[in-house]
C-alpha cells in the first residue's frame, strides 16, 4: 500500500523543497520523486512565436506517450501547482515592482503550465489547479509555501527576487529527480525544457 504526501520544507532563507509531491511506502521508506517549475527551448514542442529567457508559448507535445508509475502521475499533478505557484507569485511581484523579470517569467510559467496540463490531460490526471483562482492552490502546504514566499518578496525588490533565485534553484534540483527513471518520452521532453528554462530563470534572476 502507498500513500501520497507533500513534502514541502521552509527554511529561514527560503525553501529547500517547493510542492514535491512523491509517494511512499505507507510503513517505511522515503521520496522516490519529485517536482519542479520552469520551461525552454528546444524540439518536441509545437512553438509559437518562438522562445528566449522569459519563455514563449507552448502548445503541444509532439512526442509520443508512454507509461507512467503511480508516484509519477502524483508528480505531474504537482508539476501543474508547482507551475501555478511560480506563476503567481512572478505575477504578484511584476505588479509591486519595476524589474521586467517578473512579468517575462511569469509569462513563461503560464505557457509551461499549459504543457503540463497538456499532459495531464493526456494521462488522466485530475488538474489540481483548474478553477483555482490567483495566489489559491488546493493542496494546504502548497498554499502555505506560497503565502511564505509572498510574504518574504513582499518586503522589498531585492528580497523578490531572492525569493524568484530560490524557486529556480529548487526547480532544478526537483526536475532532476523528477526525471530520475522516467521513461515516457513526452514527459520526459517536457521535464527537460522546464529543467532548461529554470536554469534560464535563475540566470536571469541572478543577472
Amino acid at each position: 500500500m502507498r500513500t501520497r504526501t507533500l513534502i514541502t520544507t521552509i527554511a529561514a532563507g527560503g525553501i529547500l523543497s517547493v510542492g514535491a509531491l512523491v509517494a511512499i511506502p505507507a510503513f517505511a521508506g522515503g521520496p522516490q520523486t519529485g517536482a519542479g517549475l520552469g520551461g525552454a527551448p528546444g524540439s518536441g514542442f509545437m512553438v509559437r512565436g518562438g522562445m528566449n529567457r522569459g519563455g514563449g508559448c507552448l502548445t503541444g507535445v509532439a512526442d509520443p506517450s508512454g507509461t507512467l508509475s503511480e508516484a509519477q502521475r502524483t508528480t505531474l499533478a504537482a508539476n501543474a501547482e508547482e507551475e501555478k505557484l511560480a506563476h503567481d507569485l512572478y505575477t504578484e511581484f511584476a505588479g509591486r515592482y519595476d524589474v521586467v523579470v517578473f512579468d517575462r517569467i511569469a509569462g513563461a510559467e503560464t505557457a509551461h503550465l499549459d504543457a503540463v496540463r497538456t499532459l495531464m490531460t493526456r494521462y488522466g490526471v485530475t488538474d489540481p489547479t483548474a478553477g483555482q483562482a490567483q495566489g489559491h492552490f488546493v493542496t494546504p502546504a502548497v498554499q502555505a509555501t506560497y503565502d511564505k514566499l509572498l510574504a518574504q518578496g513582499a518586503s522589498s525588490e531585492v528580497a523578490a527576487l531572492e525569493v524568484g533565485r530560490t524557486v529556480e534553484t529548487t526547480d532544478i534540483a526537483d526536475l532532476r529527480t523528477s526525471l530520475d527513471g522516467l521513461t515516457a518520452p513526452d514527459v520526459q521532453r517536457i521535464y527537460q525544457h522546464l529543467l532548461m528554462a529554470s536554469q534560464h530563470h535563475l540566470a536571469a534572476f541572478e543577472n
